[in-house]
């Protein structure tokens, strides 16, 4: 497989793109616990790629393939120049939020308040789809406020399917654009994975993966044989060893997974490469305070980690010192 293509047995994992989360850090990281799961940017929108700092808003290493560009906007026009940026910058796919409830995100209207108006939505895709050869793909909620009908789920979802849509993530509950904030909003509404096996079962031929509240990999197997693939959010993030066994329990990969340390191993030259481009230590390691989670001397790691790495001048041996507290 190329970089410029999703296979898809690609889909059976990935992890959730996460604003301030899911960073070039945490994804070169995440790479070196699993080789097959889908990685995301965070969601990057059309008017910072097009008016801010282009190169550094598409900025990725080659090993973190396979990874894909989230975007956001509503434009068109502006979405099919902006998903033609994230091809040429070798991402394997463009992914169009439309899940995100927060306020600014709806003053830009884009995000989940396009859940209102999937014609615009198709119209991106559509627009997209000539722009580029790679997969455009769209991240949705199951409804908007009272707007939760499955009726209207399926008007949204036919909508984007007929534009060329290659493949649909759906969260597996409704957002609330007035009332809840946005981390609100990833607990406070129900999960309701059963709307989308229903929407996968009358849209055979989509693509489908599922998202929200999906903790270990033994339930994202459990909804392999209804759907096209699984996505973990937050739990990737926080107990990032889960992703470790990803490769032999999704991908039926039969090499074995590293150690923690050895993954840590791995890490450094990559963090040495970055403080000598004046990164500083805890913007990368922010992103690997969980990765002994259970073990013993987590704790001392965690508490090192947090206390050292924001320090001025902070280097690599804050990392080692570290990790020499974990047995």
């Amino acid at each position: 497989m190329t970089d410029s293509a999703v296979h898809p047995t690609r889909r059976r994992l990935s992890v959730a793109p996460m604003m301030d989360w899911t960073d070039r850090h945490y994804r070169y990281f995440a790479r070196l616990l699993t080789r097959h799961t889908l990685l995301y940017t965070e969601m990057v929108t059309t008017g910072a790629l097009i008016h801010g700092e282009t190169a550094r808003f598409l900025r990725h290493e080659p090993a973190e393939h396979p990874v894909a560009l989230q975007l956001g906007g509503a434009d068109p026009v502006d979405m099919a120049y902006c998903a033609r940026l994230g091809q040429d910058a070798g991402f394997c796919e463009i992914n169009i939020n439309v899940g995100c409830p927060s306020d600014r995100v709806q003053n830009g209207r884009f995000g989940a308040c396009l859940m209102a108006e999937p014609g615009v939505v198709a119209d991106c895709v559509a627009a997209m789809k000539a722009a580029v050869t790679v997969p455009v793909t769209v991240k949705t909620r199951i409804g908007i406020d009272e707007r939760d009908s499955y009726e209207e789920l399926a008007a949204f979802t036919d909508a984007i399917a007929s534009a060329g849509c290659d493949a649909l993530i759906v969260h597996a509950r409704k957002a609330w654009l007035q009332g809840l904030s946005p981390r609100e909003n990833r607990d406070v509404p129900p999960l309701r994975y059963d709307m989308v096996i229903r929407l996968k079962q009358d849209f055979p031929g989509l693509p489908m993966v599922i998202n929200g509240g999906i903790q270990t990999l033994e339930q994202a197997v459990g909804f392999l044989d209804r759907l096209d693939g699984t996505m973990i959010g937050r739990a990737a993030y926080q107990t990032p060893w889960l992703l470790a066994d990803a490769d032999r329990l999704i991908f039926s990969d039969p090499r074995p997974p590293p150690s923690p340390h050895e993954v840590l191993d791995a890490f450094v030259p990559y963090v040495e490469r970055e403080l000598a481009a004046g990164v500083p230590l805890n913007s990368i390691t922010r992103h690997i305070l969980g990765l002994f989670q259970g073990r013993p001397g987590a704790r001392r790691w965690r508490r090192h980690l947090s206390e050292q790495a924001h320090r001025p001048g902070a280097g690599v041996e804050v990392l080692l010192d570290a990790a020499a507290m974990v047995h």
